[in-house]
């Protein structure tokens, strides 16, 4: 009956020995790259949420759509796009614009093929979130369907877009 009682409480005082702190099962965020702005100076990105990429994927299908609409809806008034042939878009309103054009004359389609959501605090405390997202987009240019690689990378700040860098190769020949 010693015995018992011995191992019993040997059993108790190891558990209560390997209690683990709750604060200590908290993980710190891991850094997944850098952010080094203007004046060199390095911030740590870190994974994003995800429902930056869910917003991404509403874009994306207005896109497809041609829903301005919704499109003017998700851009930042002071959005700014920055496509593959050098041009800046300045404002919501002129994106708005660029796209009823190149709308009107052809019907492009975006697939997505993959999304990254990352995230950092500036220096000034405003959370700045990106997706960096690939997608096939299928047009007609001159009569005939061609079918480019899009690389984005999106900024989004208070569930709005502000900023998107456009980067473009044509497809390999394979």
């Amino acid at each position: 009956m010693k015995k018992t009682i011995v191992i019993f409480l040997l059993a108790i005082i190891t558990i209560s020995c390997n209690n683990v702190n709750e604060s200590e099962t908290q993980s710190t965020p891991k850094a997944i790259g850098v952010e080094i702005p203007n004046d060199s100076t390095r911030i740590s990105l870190y994974g994003g949420d995800m429902t930056t990429t869910r917003l991404w994927e509403a874009y994306i299908k207005a896109h497809n759509e041609k829903d301005l609409k919704t499109i003017q809806n998700i851009n930042d008034d002071s959005f700014k796009g920055y496509p593959p042939n050098g041009d800046v878009i300045d404002g919501s309103k002129a994106h708005i614009v660029f796209l009823k054009d190149w709308f009107s004359k052809s019907s492009p389609k975006w697939t997505t093929k993959y999304m990254i959501a990352n995230q950092f605090t500036d220096t000034k405390g405003v959370l700045n979130q990106w997706v960096t997202s690939g997608q096939d987009l299928t047009d007609t240019v001159d009569g005939e369907e061609v079918t480019l690689h899009h690389v984005h990378d999106v900024l989004f700040v208070n569930g709005k877009i502000k900023m998107i860098y456009v980067y473009e190769r044509a497809t390999a020949k394979e």
